[in-house]
């Protein structure tokens, strides 16, 4: 089949975000053709250029979110009386969370495919009008109610950049209508060329999300520096997209449980969705993980990006208690290039707490490896790689508060570390019974469990060993692979195959897009008659055998 694949700021450029899944995806989905449809963020992304793509991929279109899209093209009179009309429902449903935004979305994808771009209408005076009107209209929350000129200014530039989909010409025979199914590496702006695809083409829609877009929108809002009627705007329309989204798809893939929540709350029918965890590479970590060498037995190991999200901080409090019961105990924090004042900053400031925490060995050490806490970074020409990383500790620990799908837990468990970790995001879903857990931003529960398993060899192996079999049964590139194999063929044989087949001379070919089997209803139901056996109700989350050893606090 020929899928036609969606994504904003990342696939097929050489930097950005879904970048290695997808390529997995299409690498490991051989049999059949990509299509992809790609929006670029910045024109230093289109600089960079694109990574090499296989075979299968047949066509690459992209389109910049950051540049006019049309040359700012006017429309005629009934064209602007059209566009107010769409413009108001949308505008309303945005300032007071109602009813009309699909009305207000297709209406003006309508009339971009008819008379052109939309760039110079969502600008103009009609549209902030219109905007302001919304804001001021009964019903509106206070944050919007007092929005200015200004505000509505800066909204307009935002909501034209996020609607820019809807002005591209994807969505004839020779672009997204040629395909059998749009599947959408992430929700928000990357999934509207499916909506009107499926839309225009009726072309069915799967979105996958690994780290849910609108709570990356609540995020970035608040870190811009932005003022509250733009936060509540912005908040606003992304909550409406990501429902319509969610409404107008066949299935939603979330990456974890956490996702999972945040997209039924904004409104997913259950029965859409299937959680698919994210496919990384066991390979690279296997001659560790099968290794009987278990690492440094008093070294525990970190790895990550330094950011306050990481909370460091607690970490090295935690491990001044743990030297006071351990005094050969080490922490080694490996931490990937410091890029941007925020990370350069945190550092300097976890590197002034680990010499205050620790002046008489700081004082005294004539090398790196006489001072019990280590800032090393991976990546560099002298510098160790990430799978020896793993392999100089016994144990792992993550101290966020922070986290969506828990990367650096996996790897250590494809590694066979057993693991310490804050219960943030998908944490707890990921460790399973592997390894122990407790609660964020508590130096003192951080300490007791490293502590228990640095005293423990037998138990940091069973846990490991039990952590590696549970990463390789759920979080390899093999399973992702598996999965989206069979959604695929499941979406597609409930719709009809978009295009004729035609050999070198124009003529048909009779059985080239071979029939797939349709089994009516739901494949995950209850037998037809009968129970449904107590397995399949409660399937086991971790390998047999793997003891449920977690340590947790009361702490919701």
């Amino acid at each position: 089949m020929r899928i036609g694949l969606l994504t904003e700021g990342g696939y097929p450029f050489a930097t950005g975000e879904s970048r290695l899944w997808c390529d997995r995806l299409v690498r490991g989905l051989e049999q059949h053709e990509f299509d992809l449809y790609a929006l670029s963020r910045s024109a230093q992304q289109e600089e960079l250029g694109c990574i090499q793509l296989p075979p299968q991929v047949r066509r690459v279109r992209t389109a910049p979110l950051w540049a006019p899209a049309d040359g700012g093209r006017l429309h005629g009179r009934r064209e602007r009386r059209r566009f107010a009309g769409h413009f108001k429902d949308l505008a309303a449903a945005v300032c007071a969370d109602g009813d009309g935004f699909a009305d207000g979305l297709y209406g003006l994808a309508d009339l971009a495919r008819e008379h052109g771009g939309l760039y110079a209408a969502l600008r103009s005076e009609v549209a902030v009008s219109a905007l302001e009107s919304a804001c001021r209209a009964p019903g509106t929350r206070r944050a919007v109610h007092a929005a200015t000129v200004v505000d509505h200014l800066a909204f307009a530039d935002r909501l034209e950049r996020a609607l820019r989909p809807l002005s591209l010409d994807w969505y004839g025979e020779d672009g997204l209508g040629d395909v059998d199914l749009c599947h959408a590496a992430s929700g928000g702006t990357a999934a509207l060329p499916g909506l009107l695809a499926k839309r225009f083409c009726a072309v069915p829609l799967l979105v996958t999300e690994y780290g849910v877009q609108l709570r990356a929108h609540y995020l970035a809002a608040n870190d811009a520096g932005l003022s509250a009627p733009i936060r509540a705007l912005l908040a606003a329309f992304q909550r409406q997209l990501a429902a319509e989204v969610y409404r107008q798809a066949s299935v939603v893939t979330p990456g974890n449980t956490h996702a999972r929540r945040w997209q039924e709350k904004c409104g997913a029918d259950r029965e859409k969705l299937r959680t698919v965890y994210p496919g990384m590479e066991a390979d690279r970590f296997a001659a560790v993980g099968e290794s009987a060498d278990s690492g440094d037995p008093y070294t525990l190991v970190w790895v990550g990006r330094i950011e306050p999200s990481k909370d460091l901080v607690a970490l090295l409090h935690a491990f001044a208690e743990i030297r006071k019961e351990e005094p050969r105990a080490r922490l080694r924090l490996f931490c990937a290039p410091v890029r941007g004042a925020e990370a350069t900053a945190y550092l300097a400031q976890c590197r002034a707490l680990a010499a205050q925490l620790f002046p008489d060995e700081a004082a005294g050490a004539h090398a790196e490896g006489d001072n019990p806490v280590s800032f090393e970074e991976i990546g560099g020409p002298d510098a160790p790689e990430l799978v020896d990383a793993y392999a100089a500790g016994g144990v792992v620990v993550l101290s966020s508060v922070v986290e969506g799908f828990p990367v650096s837990l996996v790897e250590a468990m494809f590694c066979g570390r057993a693991t310490v970790s804050t219960d943030v995001g998908a944490v707890v879903e990921v460790i399973g019974g592997t390894g122990l857990v407790v609660p964020p931003r508590n130096p003192r529960a951080l300490a007791d469990a490293c502590l228990a398993l640095l005293s423990d060899p037998e138990r940091r192996e069973r846990l490991g060993a039990a952590a590696r079999a549970r990463a390789l049964e759920l979080f390899t590139v093999e399973q992702n692979l598996t999965a989206f194999r069979g959604i695929y063929l499941e979406l597609i044989s409930h719709s009809p195959v978009q295009r004729e087949a035609v050999d070198a001379d124009g003529e048909p070919l009779p059985f080239a897009c071979p029939a797939e089997f349709h089994a009516p209803g739901r494949w995950t139901g209850a037998p037809v008659t009968g129970r449904a056996p107590s397995w399949a109700e409660n399937p086991p989350l971790v390998a047999a055998g793997a003891p449920p050893e977690t340590v947790k606090e009361a702490h919701r």
